[in-house]
């Protein structure tokens, strides 16, 4: 991953910067669907799993000319009153590297029962008697919030960002997230 591009949001007492990056997220998913990108990696210099929280900026990691078409692909003019958006540069020399991918959660009560009522031919009142909420798992790790073009239903896209020994090439989901490639941390 020779260059990258950074976003980052300004602040704003009437929008949080969580609302910013959940649009900006949405917008960039959207961009890396439509152009089939699978080189282009997003990591979050703020990125703070105590609190929670991926910060006030997003990278876009991968090739210059990747990048630079992903970004004539993206549809900000929306968003540029709350981001400011950097030059495509090179990345530094002697970097770190991280992994950054998406966790889920497959213990949601509700989707347990939903399946259950299909497979077993369950009532929704039997549903919820064998599958009470209190078996329900909750993440707490950061996350954005999505929207899905097929269903038009939100949800949440916890990430993990973990430290990595080495480097490690490998491809991209249209979330700009991988289960084994990394991209640089400075």
């Amino acid at each position: 991953m020779s260059h990258y591009i950074e976003f980052r949001i300004l602040p704003d007492p009437e929008f949080p910067a969580s609302i910013i990056m959940n649009l900006l997220y949405n917008k960039l998913h959207k961009a890396l669907v439509q152009t089939g990108s699978t080189d282009i990696g997003v990591s979050f210099p703020d990125f703070d799993n105590k609190r929670n929280r991926l910060g006030e900026r997003l990278r876009l990691h991968g090739r210059e000319v990747h990048i630079k078409y992903l970004i004539n692909n993206l549809s900000l003019a929306a968003l540029l009153d709350h981001l400011r958006v950097g030059d495509v540069q090179e990345v530094p020399t002697r970097v770190r590297h991280v992994s950054v991918k998406r966790i889920q959660c497959k213990s949601s009560a509700e989707r347990i029962r939903r399946r259950q009522i299909k497979r077993h031919q369950l009532s929704d009142e039997d549903a919820l008697t064998h599958i009470p909420d209190s078996i329900q798992k909750q993440l707490t790790l950061p996350y954005v919030t999505l929207k899905s073009d097929s269903t038009g239903q939100s949800f949440r896209l916890f990430i993990d960002q973990q430290i990595a020994e080495n480097p490690v090439t490998g491809t991209f989901n249209a979330y700009a997230l991988s289960n084994g490639a990394t991209v640089p941390m400075f």
